[in-house]
């Protein structure tokens, strides 16, 4: 039987937190994966997740930037700011098909990493919106049970579209872990009703959700990316908004007809990705006006470009390291944010909020080098806040597999996790700075400043809390070690050509986001701490926090703020701001259920501590298997080494022998 929703007891899996590691192979393999690995990219042949292509970094531009250029930012009465932003407008989209490798086993088995990188954000920003869905929504079927206990299972004969999609079956345990997850963090949940097949639908995810979730279902999706249904041989070849809007109304007849949904108010459309549609071809049919009722948000989906060939074999082929620099500029969020403009007014004029509910740096799984790198904490950072300042209510930046290289976070492949960690992506950095950015006021207004003349390397964003500037986002793209294209900004608050009393404050505190790179993969830090490299995290923040303390020139109302290239930085302009974000205890989670009963000897820490950890690798030493039943797998030294590998469970330095 499923667990109930609100479970307390909800036990936690996660694998060891070990301070630091030494790590010996036997003779003639090499470890797959590490992040410490000189592995040649073209030979490669491991997870995406885990590629260690690096590219070159673009040289700064020339001619020169101007690399000293001053802010302005009025007390009240701002034109241009953005309605009021949620915390919580960053948020996640998980595929449905990975669920159980990023939530959870099942419903009473929850990630602990997971868990604890949503209570980071949740410290900051209030609370967390995911969905859980994608392509695989749309053929997800609710059976009563699945083999072996699972709560979903694939079906890989009968792929589909051109990332290879497979149809779904799941229990209602998938949905019962996922109220165990807002039990614990606040979470709330987006859902997708499957559109593959409109003459009957499947509402029981509906159904479910509804009785589970309660309040922390937000919104059910009404059709995954409809405009790429024809494309992708899912409907016939004429299929066009009106049909889609035929489709729709189906749907709000057959769940009038369900007694079991109580709430007909969640559904979330048109979902389009702008591919074969744009978003004023639904609108024009009146979709808005006639289904208003039952529309909770208005979304698109959009990814700027795709690495499809790549990954499938189908489209164009992108080089990375030439499109690398597109990443870079500022020009990149306002180009992905233009299309929408008219669609954030219309959405406004409805009474609706327009979330960009699927997106990431590129479609089909994004690029080697790129979607991996600093270069794209820097560039979902700025493209967050894009979207903000045009009036979006929120964006989900997708979560994939180990195939893909964009994941905001990514547990270790399952024959691993038992000595794995998870591997923490750029991405979640930015979100991370996003919730700081907004806060968990549900009031944060967002204005682009067009800093330092509109220079697309230099992009700078202030953050209104009820009419006053209470944060300032700062950004450099450029990548230049020798510190020529650091930037320093002296903000001013009134004064100036405002026309209003000075009134910068005595000093501003200040957060930074670096990495020596902008190729940099792993190990970023955020106000000093880090998640450290591939298979590094347990989802919790390391190192000491480091918020800088920069006096102002209050006789000239002038803070000044450096930015090193490349980096950005949070600047804290009351102490109000500072504290709405670190008086709030982060809470973290601990293993209380051991999922693996074998190959789990115990030994003293302290012999083990001071071990040499190289037995049992010369030839005359007798490697074995350490499998269950395999031949050797009870041989003395096979056994030792064993021993060794395991001993406690948390120590301040271990010797971790791989017998692979």
């Amino acid at each position: 039987m499923p667990a109930t929703f609100g479970f307390l007891g909800t036990l936690a899996y996660a694998i060891g937190v070990f301070a630091s590691v030494t790590v010996y192979y036997p003779p003639g393999q090499e470890p797959l994966g590490s992040a410490t690995t000189s592995v040649s990219a073209a030979t490669y042949t491991g997870a995406a997740a885990y590629n260690p292509t690096v590219l070159d970094p673009p040289p700064p531009p020339n001619p020169p930037i101007v690399t000293e250029f001053g802010l302005e930012l009025r007390n009240e009465g701002t034109p241009g700011v953005s309605i009021p932003q949620s915390g919580s407008f960053f948020g996640f989209s998980i595929e449905m098909s990975v669920v159980d490798q990023v939530l959870g086993k099942n419903s009473t088995v929850l990630m602990v990493p997971f868990l604890n990188l949503m209570s980071n954000l949740v410290r900051r920003g209030g609370s967390v919106r995911i969905r859980v869905g994608g392509n695989t929504q749309e053929t997800a079927v609710l059976v009563p049970e699945l083999p072996n206990g699972r709560i979903l299972q694939k079906d890989v004969n009968g792929v589909s579209n051109p990332t290879q999609t497979p149809p779904l079956d799941y229990t209602a345990d998938l949905i019962y872990m996922l109220g165990n997850i807002s039990s614990l963090v606040e979470v709330d949940w987006f859902l997708g009703i499957p559109f593959r097949d409109t003459s009957e639908f499947q509402l029981a995810i509906a159904e479910v959700g509804q009785q589970v979730l309660g309040s922390r279902l937000i919104g059910l999706q009404a059709g995954n990316e409809p405009d790429l249904y024809a494309r992708h041989g899912h409907r016939d070849e004429s299929y066009g908004p009106y049909d889609y809007l035929g489709e729709f109304d189906n749907l709000i007849n057959a769940m009038s007809g369900d007694v079991h949904l109580s709430n007909r108010q969640l559904l979330i459309g048109p979902n389009v990705a702008t591919g074969d549609w744009t978003p004023e071809m639904v609108w024009e049919t009146g979709f808005v006006d006639q289904f208003s009722s039952n529309l909770a948000y208005l979304a698109v989906e959009h990814y700027p470009i795709d690495n499809c060939f790549a990954q499938f074999g189908v489209g164009t082929y992108h080089d990375p390291q030439e499109v690398f620099q597109s990443f870079l500029t500022h020009d990149s969020g306002i180009s992905i944010v233009a299309p929408y403009l008219g669609s954030t007014e219309y959405a406004q004029s409805r009474g609706k909020g327009l979330l960009m509910f699927e997106t990431n740096t590129a479609s089909c799984g994004g690029f080697p080098g790129i979607s991996d790198s600093f270069g794209a904490a820097l560039w979902a950072l700025d493209y967050s806040m894009q979207m903000a300042h045009a009036n979006f209510s929120g964006a989900l930046f997708h979560v994939g597999g180990q195939n893909v290289f964009y994941n905001p976070f990514t547990p270790p492949p399952t024959n691993q996790s038992t000595f794995r960690q998870w591997t923490i992506g750029p991405v979640y950095y930015s979100a991370l700075v996003m919730a700081e950015a907004l806060g968990p006021s549900n009031g944060a207004q967002v204005l682009d400043l067009e800093a330092n003349n509109g220079n697309v390397y230099t992009p700078a964003y202030a953050i209104y809390e009820h009419g006053r500037p209470v944060k300032v986002l700062l950004i450099n793209f450029i990548d230049d070690p020798s510190g020529a294209n650091d930037i320093t900004i002296s903000i001013s608050v009134g004064g100036g050509s405002t026309g209003e009393p000075n009134a910068s404050p005595s000093q501003v505190r200040v957060k930074y986001l670096l990495a020596s790179s902008v190729s940099q993969k792993g190990n970023f830090t955020w106000a000093g701490q880090s998640f450290g490299a591939n298979f590094g995290s347990d989802g919790r923040l390391q190192g000491d926090e480091d918020i800088q303390t920069v006096p102002c020139d209050q006789a000239n109302n002038i803070c000044s703020v450096s930015v090193p290239a490349p980096g950005a930085a949070l600047v804290f302009l009351t102490d109000g701001a500072l504290e709405e974000v670190e008086n709030n205890p982060v809470k973290t989670y601990a293993t209380t259920v051991m999922t693996r009963t074998m190959n789990t000897a115990t030994y003293d820490p302290a012999v083990l501590q001071t071990s040499n950890g190289h037995i049992g690798f010369d030839a005359k030493d007798h490697l074995g298997s350490t499998s269950r039943g395999s031949i050797g797998a009870t041989s003395d030294r096979a056994v030792n080494g064993i021993v060794k590998m395991v001993g406690g469970a948390v120590l301040a330095h271990f010797v971790l022998i791989l017998l692979l």
